[in-house]
């Protein structure tokens, strides 16, 4: 869906399809997104003025922030990618370096162009596959073939397409240069193959074609660390140097039309032309999911592990103010691509992190615990929902399941009894009980083939009930 055609009602509306609740928070999503659409409308140099509006998403575990982080990745026709805060270590510590995400995003938007220009250029693509393997199944008939292609093996290939080969027709002596009439009957003959071949009749055939391989050169082992990124980014780009060989493959015609299809794809696209397109959606469209981000809030009174968080903040800092990245694409400008943040944030508080950093996420929503009604509708409602996902497991087996309105809300008061007493792990608090009930039923599940099992209240509480009101046992199992 193309995010331009989208009001900020309809974005919510869409995230209302899959997530239930957090209003607040789909609603600074879908303002943020629709004004990177405002902004490309504006004069050249206003537009370079305004900045984007970063969100930080504060709530528990398991109340949607990663969801709407995912669905916004399939709804947005712009580059976006979700990355873990955690996994980023101040520079001189064992970890990746944060301007990997910028170059993680990058290589998004540059795939996302070439499957684009790949749509545009698949049936030329195919039109020269077909050429290739037509001149494997009737040598020397096409254009390009050297003069000394001999006609008479063509004649015999004409005779019996099903035994000829390209190796056997190249034994055969020399002939001078088709005459015209010739030409004429290979011409012909070309085309009843043509048709042949898009019927089917050459798909058990066996023919024997040429790939391209880039040679690896020399075997290098990078260690991530301080820099060590930026120098694997360019000794991948070395391969060149040693060239690419040809491999022989012998496959059926199907394959070959598949395998050659996709290298005819790879010669037609400028790939000058996807990096540039690609690198001018990150920097005007890019969208950035930082979870986790409480994670490196620097705690007062704590050290050790910690020593490192304050250095991640100071070297996020300058991606999310607009510095200018390396990748192997070229430089790209991070000042107006979209960071959206989100953290439970526990054990530490938004004011915990840096002021710098504070200041470039001005936007603050939070995210409420779900009430026994959200856990009730997110059972329900979603077109995800899990009951309809484990009714659909269990029809593959030919059991018809089915749950009824009592033991739905059950499952709703359970769940929020089990987060209320023990961690609160919100909506995945579901996936666990599901999994506990359902056990028998999936163990049992091609024994139970053509039959139609209901679930009540009454087979919720026998299968959970006890394990609900003991605690400790809630502990480990839920």
């Amino acid at each position: 869906m193309n995010l331009e055609e989208l009001s900020p009602r309809e974005i919510v509306d869409e995230l209302d399809r899959y997530i239930i609740g957090q209003n607040k928070a789909k609603k600074a999503v879908a303002i943020a997104l629709r004004n990177r659409i405002r902004r490309q409308n504006l004069s050249a140099d206003l537009r370079d003025e305004v900045a984007p509006k970063n969100i930080i998403m504060i709530g528990p575990t398991g109340v949607g922030k990663t969801e709407i982080a995912r669905r916004l990745s399939k709804l947005t026709g712009a580059p976006f990618i979700k990355v873990e805060a955690t996994k980023y270590t101040e520079v001189g510590y064992v970890g990746r370096d944060v301007e990997s995400m910028i170059r993680d995003l990058m290589l998004v938007a540059v795939n996302m162009v070439k499957q684009e220009m790949q749509s545009t250029v698949k049936e030329a693509a195919a039109r020269r596959a077909e050429e290739e393997v037509l001149d494997l199944l009737l040598p020397g008939s096409g254009e390009k073939k050297e003069k000394s292609s001999s006609f008479g093996g063509l004649l015999s290939l004409m005779k019996d397409p099903g035994t000829g080969s390209s190796k056997e027709s190249a034994e055969v002596p020399p002939s001078p240069e088709p005459s015209i009439e010739e030409k004429a009957v290979l011409s012909s003959t070309r085309e009843k193959f043509r048709e042949r071949l898009r019927s089917g009749a050459f798909d058990d055939k066996e023919i024997e074609i040429q790939i391209s391989r880039p040679n690896p050169g020399p075997s290098i082992e990078i260690f991530s660390g301080s820099g060590m990124e930026d120098m694997d980014m360019n000794l991948s780009s070395l391969g060149g140097i040693f060239g690419s060989k040809k491999k022989k493959k012998k496959v059926k015609v199907p394959q070959a039309l598949e395998i050659l299809t996709q290298e005819e794809t790879e010669k037609l696209i400028d790939l000058d032309r996807v990096s540039d397109i690609a690198r001018e959606r990150v920097e005007s469209m890019g969208i950035v999911f930082v979870d986790e981000i409480d994670k490196i809030a620097s705690r007062e009174g704590r050290s050790g592990v910690d020593v490192s968080r304050e250095g991640v903040q100071r070297d996020i800092l300058p991606i999310v103010e607009g510095a200018k990245v390396s990748t192997k694409h070229g430089m790209v400008d991070t000042t107006h691509i979209l960071f959206i943040a989100a953290g439970a944030f526990h054990m530490s508080k938004p004011s915990d992190l840096i002021p710098e950093l504070q200041g470039r996420f001005p936007i603050r929503v939070e995210l409420e615990a779900l009430t026994t009604e959200d856990f009730y509708r997110i059972l329900t409602q979603p077109e995800n929902a899990l009951i309809k996902q484990y009714m659909a497991l269990m029809k593959t087996e030919g059991v018809n399941l089915k749950f009824n309105e009592e033991s739905l809300q059950t499952l709703a008061n359970l769940a929020a009894e089990v987060n209320s007493k023990t961690e609160n792990i919100g909506a995945r608090r579901l996936h666990t009980m599901l999994e506990l009930l359902l056990e028998d039923i999936s163990f049992q599940g091609p024994e139970l083939k053509g039959q139609e099992i209901e679930i009540t209240s009454e087979y919720v509480y026998e299968k959970m009930g006890a394990v609900v009101q003991d605690q400790d046992l809630s502990r480990y199992i839920l």
